[in-house]
């Protein structure tokens, strides 16, 4: 498994439904490309978000990085949308897993 994390402020003046509707487009592209697992995405009380997504492999997670439909976005993004982002990856990451059954 290859993991994405993306850190992300928006800045203050963005155009919140043009926002939406790139945010829910690329959601919608990533999920029906080959390799994609999941995504979610958490907002902080302060404003920062935190996007999650899961690839089955680097390559996978590499060709919807240069997706050209996600690339004119990402782009977009820079000059429209974010005041500030940083990207972490992680090939194979250590899991450590917990999960309550029964009562």
């Amino acid at each position: 498994m290859f993991v994405v994390v993306f850190r992300n402020r928006k800045r203050a003046d963005i155009d919140g439904a043009a926002y939406g509707a790139d945010a829910d487009r690329m959601e919608a592209m990533a999920r029906a490309l080959p390799g994609f697992i999941s995504f979610k995405s958490y907002t902080s009380g302060d404003g920062e978000v935190i996007a999650l997504s899961e690839w089955a492999d680097a390559d996978a997670a590499r060709a919807w990085g240069s997706q050209p439909d996600h690339a004119l976005v990402q782009a977009k993004g820079r000059a429209d949308y974010y005041q500030d982002y940083t990207l972490y990856t992680c090939d194979q990451p250590r899991t450590h897993r917990y999960e309550r059954h029964g009562g």
